[in-house]
């Protein structure tokens, strides 16, 4: 006789059998549904020749990016960033202990390896100073930057609101500036209350008219802020010379389009350069409209890729007197990019840094405007040595956006193009926002930028110089294919100017 108990167990086991069974039916059905659209489907050769099987080529080809870093690539050997790259960054914002045991892992030998020299003496640390605050602009209102290393360009768009929150949060602790990016100004660029470069792109975003114009009254108030101490025009950025920023629809929300100045909903794509920018001679009078309407220093950002352009753009800055020149300069390189870019662009495009940061700094040198406009080097530039070997050819400040991504979590998940980055930091799905908390991330923003500041002076102690400033080009060589290295002076020789300094 069953008992109640049996009964029910009984009836239990009969429910779970019968779902089981439903469960491998509908399985069935589902394998036959695939089977029948993988065969009689013509896009996909695989699925068609093999159905069903065939899609896990496509399973296992999404996971490859994501089991590579982890469990198959060496230290060195990921692009674009390796592991060690990303480690010490990590560590850095961590503010833990960046030391590493039983000697490098870096190969000493490979073509392009930059390699300090150290001073017989170094510099000892009572001698050693920090870097001085160094003053940009010829304007009404010149701005004193405390920091060589800032944080480069990032739209509210591209980022999210909890990233630009803890960046301009961490940026004011550290004592560095924040580039909003062509996005606008947004009220998380400001919550932090740290030193801001309005960048103005293509499409003007945030000064802009109903039909795209400069807005002069707009741009009045942008830069009247007291926390705005620059202005900066993109002509072009490392990732996609020659073609504008890309905001996928997904990301242009209500907010995002309200302080843009675009619909909502819709791809925000800027045009591929400035309508009202055809030659030198109107992005010079561009710069002095800029320039006379803030009072800000004005300077532009552009990918350098031939000396040509800058021997057209520095005599006619000569012809019109140096005041006319930009303030300053930022160099990106073919190595940048956070947000979405084609990928002709972002492989084939432009000269990296190597090449066009001693190229720009030795054509200002050439017309006597090198202490005229300050040079900010930018691209790429996410360790001590990246950031040290960019003072070393000339560079006055270094920008970086990546290396403070990484201070805020990201794990190169290569998802900045979606609305599904895993970290929070390039979504607007509050979901994965949730997991990036401003507070706790602004300090690794502060910490990163602190640390990179400590080892860039200690890499310039050990060449034997006070402070990073004053590192020069015969401070460091470099490696070329018969396995020698070369003194960065010999391989970029300095260039004496031709004309008279600019005041």
């Amino acid at each position: 006789m069953f008992n109640g108990f049996d009964r029910f167990l009984l009836t239990s086991l009969e429910v779970v059998i019968a779902l089981l069974l439903l469960i491998f039916i509908a399985g069935l059905v589902g394998v036959g549904v695939m089977y029948v659209l993988d065969v009689s489907q013509t896009q996909h050769a695989i699925r068609r020749n093999y159905p069903v099987i065939g899609r896990f080529r496509y399973f296992f080809e999404y996971l490859g990016d994501f089991f590579r870093q982890y469990f198959f690539a060496m230290d060195r050997e990921e692009l674009p960033f390796n592991r060690a790259q990303r480690s010490w960054a990590y560590r850095a914002a961590k503010n833990v202990d960046t030391t590493v045991p039983f000697g490098s892992t870096r190969d000493l030998r490979a073509t392009g390896t930059v390699i300090f020299v150290n001073c017989p003496f170094p510099t000892l640390d009572t001698d050693a100073v920090e870097a001085e605050p160094m003053t940009i602009g010829y304007c009404r209102t010149p701005y004193v930057a405390r920091s060589f290393f800032n944080i480069s360009a990032m739209s509210y768009g591209s980022i999210s609101k909890p990233a630009i929150l803890a960046l301009s949060n961490g940026a004011r602790m550290a004592g560095i500036w924040l580039n909003t990016g062509e996005g606008g100004l947004s009220p998380y660029h400001l919550a932090g209350g740290c030193d801001l470069v309005f960048q103005m792109g293509t499409a003007k975003y945030g000064v802009r008219d109903l039909h795209g114009n400069l807005d002069e009254g707009k741009l009045r108030e942008v830069a009247g802020h007291p926390q705005m101490r620059m202005i900066e025009i993109k002509l072009s950025q490392g990732a996609k010379p020659g073609k504008g920023g890309i905001l996928p629809g997904a990301k242009v929300t209500e907010e995002i389009a309200r302080i843009r100045g675009i619909p909502a909903g819709h791809d925000s794509i800027s045009p591929n350069r400035h309508t009202d920018i055809n030659n030198n001679r109107e992005l010079l009078d561009m710069i002095a409209r800029i320039r006379d309407v803030t009072g800000k220093p004005v300077g532009f950002k552009a990918v350098v890729s031939e000396g040509s352009w800058l021997d057209e753009l520095f005599a006619e800055v000569l012809k019109r007197g140096a005041e006319s020149a930009p303030d300053f300069i930022t160099v990106d390189s073919a190595e940048g990019g956070t947000g979405a870019a084609p990928q002709p662009l972002i492989d084939d495009m432009g000269l990296p840094l190597r090449e066009s940061l001693p190229l720009l700094v030795d054509k200002l040198e050439e017309y006597g405007l090198r202490e005229r406009v300050r040079v900010i080097a930018s691209g790429k530039l996410v360790t001590p040595a990246d950031v040290a070997w960019a003072l070393c050819v000339g560079a006055d400040f270094i920008n970086t956006a990546r290396g403070f991504m990484f201070a805020l979590g990201c794990i190169q998940a290569l998802q900045c193009n979606k609305n599904t980055c895993p970290t929070g930091i390039t979504t607007h799905n509050e979901k994965l926002q949730r997991g990036l908390v401003p507070e706790d991330k602004a300090v690794r923003v502060m910490n990163y930028a602190k640390n990179m500041r400590h080892e860039v002076g200690m890499i310039a102690h050990s060449c034997g110089v006070r402070e990073p400033r004053q590192l020069r080009r015969h401070h460091a060589r470099i490696v070329m294919a018969n396995g020698l290295s070369v003194p960065l002076n010999e391989l970029y020789p300095e260039v004496r100017s031709r004309r008279p300094m600019a005041a």
